[in-house]
């Protein structure tokens, strides 16, 4: 006798339980069925809350947003698909041909590149500006000046942008401020604490954590532009992966203890670094040597962060190229990759990397020399890495 057919094809509904997970589940699914036409309009229409696709929305990506929102202080944040998606969707949710952008002169090289080659393709022009001169910042305002984006700390040298005359110019003149915060951080400053329009975040950084998931996070103050900047994102397709964002969720239950110890061994770094003979320039938010020091202070609460720049003494090397090899080779336990906010250690080399682009001249302008380094400090036994980084050093330099 033969068996009746059997419908495998989600023909068995998910198991309800009188209990709950501990952990977030994690919701793969696509798509989300709904019980009737009238039912779909409720959803879309705003009288009852659910999901149908996951490039609108999808649970993975609510949880973690929600607790990003804590972080930062707001509400309605979204996930998106990287850091520089929620760039992206930010600028052409807010931005229309013809409008105007004043830039920090030191964002992230795809920022820049953006803003620099892009954008512009659709009308769109920006003006890059040193973010520590409240001075710049006022005269690059235009009456087509519609958004100024900036990062509170700017990538590799470290410095410190004036947000408070940020602030006060871009509501002198009804500008959005639109602040990169990946560096900073909420634990050092929340920035729609201080009068910024928009909040955004490479979440694949310190948030997440473990250089295993590809996210970005952008928050608006007002609904208007979080509306405008969510349509943006879905109609591009900046669709986070679910999984990318259990993992990221994961990871941020740490984030406070893991940004404690990474900020308390880059500060023990600096000063070992300071102090060795073979280095010329050691850049650090909280030394007192840094020339933005003051604003270190009072802007971001005594809080330098897990990022050391420093620069090997070429004096006398013909190819300090060289110099730089024989240092990444001798620090062989550290990796060298063009990533920060990992729980381990990376070293990463500007004029190599993330500033390749620029000719040797003009990242000179902006402090970066062939043997300059930054340090994204890790969770390791302070003592140990500290250990490590300064035998590197002593054995490219004594060859």
């Amino acid at each position: 006798m033969s068996k009746p057919p059997v419908n495998l094809v989600r023909g068995v509904a998910f198991p309800t339980s009188s209990s709950r997970a501990v952990v977030t589940p994690l919701q793969p699914s696509v798509v989300y069925a709904s019980p009737s036409p009238d039912a779909l309009d409720d959803q879309y229409e705003g009288r009852a809350k659910g999901y149908t696709y996951a490039r609108e929305g999808h649970p993975n990506a609510d949880v973690l947003a929600q607790k990003i929102d804590q972080l930062e202080g707001v509400s309605g944040g979204i996930i998106t698909s990287s850091g520089m998606s929620a760039i992206t969707a930010g600028l052409l949710g807010l931005l229309s041909a013809g409008d105007h952008v004043i830039a920090g002169d030191q964002l992230y090289g795809r920022s820049l590149r953006m803003l620099k080659l892009d954008l512009p393709r659709f009308g769109i022009t920006t003006s890059f500006v040193d973010p520590t001169d409240a001075a710049a910042l006022a005269a690059a305002v235009t009456p087509q000046t519609k958004v100024m984006l900036l990062e509170v700390v700017s990538n590799p040298t470290l410095r410190v942008a004036d947000m408070q005359a940020a602030q006060d110019i871009c509501a002198k003149h009804n500008l959005i401020l639109m602040v990169d915060n990946t560096f900073t951080t909420p634990k050092a400053y929340c920035p729609c604490d201080h009068g910024a329009d928009v909040v955004i975040h490479s979440v694949t950084k310190l948030l997440a954590g473990h250089s295993d998931a590809t996210l970005g996070y952008i928050a608006a103050v007002d609904p208007d532009h979080m509306r405008r900047i969510y349509d943006t994102s879905v109609t591009m397709g900046f669709t986070p992966s679910p999984f990318d964002c259990w993992l990221a969720e994961r990871g941020l239950y740490s984030f406070d203890l893991r940004y404690d110890r990474c900020q308390s061994t880059a500060s023990d770094m600096a000063e070992a670094l300071a102090r060795h003979p073979k280095v010329s320039r050691v850049l650090y938010p909280t030394r007192s040597d840094h020339p933005d020091h003051n604003r270190a202070v009072t802007l971001l609460g005594g809080q330098g962060s897990h990022i050391v720049s420093f620069e090997l003494d070429a004096s006398g090397v013909a190819n300090p190229r060289d110099l730089s090899n024989a240092f990444v080779q001798a620090a062989d336990a550290i990796a060298f990759a063009p990533t920060l906010g990992d729980i381990g250690t990376t070293l990463s080399h500007p004029a190599s990397s993330s500033h390749r682009a620029l000719s040797v001249q003009e990242r000179a302008e902006l402090g970066m020399t062939e043997t300059f380094f930054r340090m994204s400090v890790g969770i390791e036994a302070p003592d140990v890495l500290i250990a490590q980084v300064i035998a590197a050093i002593d054995a490219a330099t004594n060859p």
